[in-house]
């Protein structure tokens, strides 16, 4: 497991485990190997890659100084998503004064290549990926694997007035099965497709589509791992509805002034009402990444003062 393909082949063959047959009432090592990509070791085995732990699910299996470890670390929270338990992952890149796009709307790309690389990943590791009509309608997305192994997820558009046109790529590239989700009352009054596109109803919530609804229909559908790319009101609205299981904010050292925000949440007169996150932090050429477990315990106190200061990037 030196070079990084062999670190994601081991990352997809966890996430295909965990959906097809994993025994999870036990805990449990594996390699790589095998007819599904991982084959049963005993603990202590150096090929030892991954470790299945009942009620955390996967853990790497590598030693803490591994250089491929940090790797498998960021996407294995999503890699345990099955039948039973979802995993709901959303996504924000933006500018150091946090914006995702200028006032025009320009947003290829707020951050560098490395993290485009990472969204392609979490697509690959995903049943679903979610996004709002207004980013289909600024950057025309593809929302494919392209750049990376791993098949297409399932495209969802949210549209709840159903404004988006047929012409846009995801509509009519074929490249993977899309919806576009819209009020229920909408649905019912129009075509069954926008383009190929499928087009489904759920019910209306304050501000837009009841998105508790909407994911326990992509859970009917088998979509487990869901990600949620963006854009910002979109993603704000899976944080404010308590949807999300995981949030991962990338940073880049960009400075836009003024433009679209990224999380956005109804204010609080407290700061002891604030969400403070247990979080991870990741490097991503320039940027650097956020990567934040909403399901854990929260810290309710700051950490005490260190009269330390180091250098950690």
């Amino acid at each position: 497991m030196q070079r990084p393909d062999l670190v994601w082949v081991t990352t997809l063959a966890a996430s295909h485990a965990a959906r097809n047959g994993l025994d999870t009432s036990r805990p449990a090592f594996y390699a790589l190997g095998g007819t599904d990509g991982l084959r049963a070791v005993a603990a202590g085995d150096a090929q030892a890659v991954l470790a299945w732990r009942p009620g955390a699910g996967w853990e790497a299996a590598l030693p803490a100084d591994h250089s491929s470890r940090h790797l498998l670390e960021l996407y294995l929270p999503m890699c345990a998503a099955r039948t039973g338990h979802p995993v709901t992952v959303g996504h924000i890149g933006q500018s150091l004064d946090g914006y995702i796009a200028t006032q025009a709307g320009e947003s290829r790309f707020v951050t560098g290549q490395q993290n485009i690389f990472h969204l392609h990943r979490l697509r690959a590791l995903a049943d679903a990926v979610v996004v709002g009509a207004r980013t289909v309608a600024a950057d025309d997305p593809r929302l494919t694997t392209r750049l990376v192994p791993g098949a297409n997820p399932l495209r969802v558009v949210l549209d709840p007035r159903r404004r988006l046109a047929a012409h846009h790529r995801l509509f009519t590239d074929g490249e993977a099965p899309t919806l576009l989700v819209c009020e229920a009352r909408r649905a019912a009054c129009g075509p069954d497709r926008v383009g190929d596109a499928e087009v489904i109803g759920v019910p209306s919530a304050a501000g837009g589509l009841d998105l508790s609804a909407l994911l326990d229909v992509l859970h009917r559908r088998g979509c487990h791992a869901v990600f949620v790319e963006g854009g910002g009101v979109t993603v704000s609205g899976f944080l404010e509805a308590g949807l999300l299981d995981r949030l991962q904010v990338t940073v880049a050292p960009l400075l836009i002034g003024d433009g679209r925000p990224g999380v956005r949440l109804p204010p609080t007169s407290s700061l002891n009402d604030c969400l403070r996150l247990r979080h991870r932090i990741f490097r991503m050429g320039d940027d650097i990444l956020f990567d934040c477990d909403l399901r854990s315990p929260r810290p309710t106190v700051l950490p005490p003062d260190d009269a330390t200061l180091a250098r950690v990037l």
